[in-house]
């Protein structure tokens, strides 16, 4: 049995069915999903279809990756991803912060990010959901003292963070597990034939073992979500998730 829970995220199969994507994950054992809002889970119909069959298959719904952009959505778009995590039962929403790097940021586009992050997390909590940001270029989640410093100043008890590898800048994933650990929520890890390759490249291929091995350490109890894998095959897939279940 593996020292941390597996799951993924729906985004690994565009190309496959909600019934597709589970049977999949049934095969593999693999016990948490994070349906995604592109194109899986649009709609409450769509939710409760994805809920019915991951119930049937054993499979837990961890979280909706959405792709709602913190500080330039609407309250009504986020009322209704809420509404379809609650019809799934997720735990959490994976959202976006914004549009720039935390350096891009202006004073002022980073209190529309807080304001907006603060509205959201308090609907969020009516429904019992947390708000978790991905990591990512391009939004303030860029960078570990943009979120200590985001997460500070927005005091909410609902928000956390997703961890994911800069992709092979080691001493920055080190420092950024232990600074943040209190609030990581879950964990992706990918692969793919671009640079988000981070599992199986053999000049590295201790890279992914040094962070997983640090989070074990650490009592991580959280989900380790494959997020890509090799040309989205089924046969790669399998192959990630072996690996993953060898920890």
């Amino acid at each position: 049995m593996s020292a941390f829970k597996i799951g993924m995220t729906s985004v690994t199969f565009r190309n496959k069915t909600v019934a597709e994507v589970v049977e999949i994950c049934r095969r593999e054992d693999v016990n948490y999903i994070e349906w995604g809002s592109d194109v899986h889970v649009k709609t409450r119909e769509d939710a409760l279809n994805a809920k019915k069959l991951c119930d049937e298959a054993g499979i837990t719904v961890s979280s909706y990756g959405s792709y709602y952009r913190v500080g330039s959505g609407t309250a009504e778009e986020w009322r209704a991803l809420c509404e379809n995590a609650s019809v799934m039962g997720a735990a959490s929403i994976r959202v976006w912060l914004g549009t720039k790097d935390s350096e891009k940021t202006s004073d002022e586009e980073y209190q529309v990010l807080l304001n907006d992050c603060r509205s959201i997390c308090d609907v969020a909590k009516e429904y019992g959901i947390l708000v978790c940001p991905e990591c990512h270029d391009n939004t303030f989640n860029n960078n570990t003292d943009a979120i200590i410093r985001f997460r500070n100043d927005l005091d909410r008890d609902n928000f956390r963070t997703y961890f994911q590898s800069r992709y092979f800048r080691m001493e920055y994933d080190l420092d950024r597990i232990d600074r943040t650990f209190d609030f990581i929520r879950d964990m992706h890890v990918s692969y793919s034939d671009l640079k988000r390759e981070q599992m199986f490249r053999k000049k590295d291929k201790n890279y992914l073992d040094t962070l997983l091995n640090k989070m074990i350490s650490k009592g991580f109890d959280g989900i380790v979500m494959l997020e890509f894998t090799q040309n989205s095959s089924e046969k790669a897939f399998k192959k990630d998730i072996d690996k993953l279940k060898k920890y």
